[in-house]
């Protein structure tokens, strides 16, 4: 049976835009518009992590957190902001949160992030890092950090994403309209944009970027990783 994430927020559009980002990474999903019913849906159900918003009406994630916590509860929690404050973040961290993401998130990230988390507490491991390996790479979804044979390949918050989606995704063969939906979501760019980031991960990762081995271009399709 497959894990399965509670999303709470009170914005609609911002919670369809996480049920689909957890439904494409393969989990269930459940819905909360409010804190109310957040907490009677975790009182009724088992969850293996729960993404929640902390600016909503009536009861806030920080009260949420807080009553989970305090019913010795101790699924995941990933807060979403849209505050930008320090000191929310490290409010929501004190009071029992386990990790954060802040608005407008990236979905690639938000995946990364909840599949490690749900790892690290199904092994019972809190902070040990988790290595996804696919050949001679490794993205270590804890740090957001790539490497290939062991040295670290700097990426930036486009071709991070980019890379741990194909690496999450070997030999899937992915569109150039899946890539920007799920990449760069809701924004508007050009087109052109991801031919751009393909071909600047190619010059970090390919032996020959002119002929490359890894990141291949399925005619008429879109990309493939292959390892």
């Amino acid at each position: 049976m497959s894990d399965t994430v509670l999303i709470v927020d009170d914005d609609e559009a911002v919670l369809n835009m996480l049920y689909k980002v957890i439904k494409s990474n393969g989990f269930e999903a459940d819905t909360a518009s409010g804190g109310e019913s957040a907490l009677e849906m975790v009182r009724s159900h088992t969850y293996d992590c729960i993404l929640l918003d902390i600016n909503m009406q009536g009861i806030d994630g920080f009260q949420v957190i807080e009553s989970i916590r305090s019913h010795g509860l101790k699924t995941p929690i990933i807060i979403v902001s849209g505050r930008k404050e320090d000191y929310d973040t490290l409010y929501g961290l004190d009071i029992g949160a386990d990790d954060y993401i802040t608005k407008p998130f990236n979905p690639i990230i938000v995946g990364a992030k909840v599949k490690a988390l749900i790892r690290r507490s199904k092994n019972g491991m809190p902070g040990s890092s988790d290595i996804i390996t696919a050949g001679p790479f490794q993205y270590n979804t804890t740090t957001l950090r790539f490497y290939k044979n062991g040295n670290e390949i700097p990426l930036s918050s486009k071709e991070n994403a980019m890379m741990k989606l194909f690496i999450d995704n070997v030999n899937r063969v992915f569109s150039k309209d899946m890539i920007y939906d799920l990449i760069w979501g809701e924004a508007i760019i050009d087109e052109n944009a991801i031919m751009v980031y393909i071909n600047r991960l190619r010059q970090k990762i390919e032996e020959n970027p002119g002929k490359p081995q890894y990141i291949q271009t399925v005619r008429g399709l879109g990309y493939r990783f292959v390892v």
